[in-house]
């Protein structure tokens, strides 16, 4: 790998990132339940290329990916429905979700070159 940190992986960066805007969108809901879920699903994105990268080989690296892949996925499915619920506005919600879609196609190109 030539990657020293996964702190400087792009993905794992934009990944931050949707967290912490995930995070302040849904801070002051009261669906406790919804709010959970997708913040850790947000979370879980990042984490699991943080953890997949640190485990050092290249096999659990790509497992670690594919989760990464599949938690931005439940990120945008819970996107989409927060939508039609209004529990997100319209500019926020295609924000965030080209971001994650944006995140896992990075995930895929980073999973081909391993």
């Amino acid at each position: 790998m030539g990657i020293a940190r996964f702190e400087d992986i792009l993905a794992w960066q934009k990944a931050k990132e949707l967290a912490k805007e995930i995070y302040k969108n849904f801070s002051d809901s009261k669906d406790f339940g919804f709010k959970d879920q997708i913040q850790r699903a947000a979370i879980s994105v990042m984490n699991n290329i943080a953890e997949g990268y640190e485990r050092k080989t290249n096999n659990e690296f790509k497992q670690f990916l594919f989760i990464a892949k599949g938690s931005c996925g439940e990120v945008r499915s819970m996107l989409i429905i927060a939508k039609e619920l209004e529990k997100v506005h319209e500019e926020n919600y295609k924000r965030l979700f080209l971001l994650a879609e944006e995140i896992s196609k990075m995930l895929s190109g980073l999973i081909k070159t391993l």
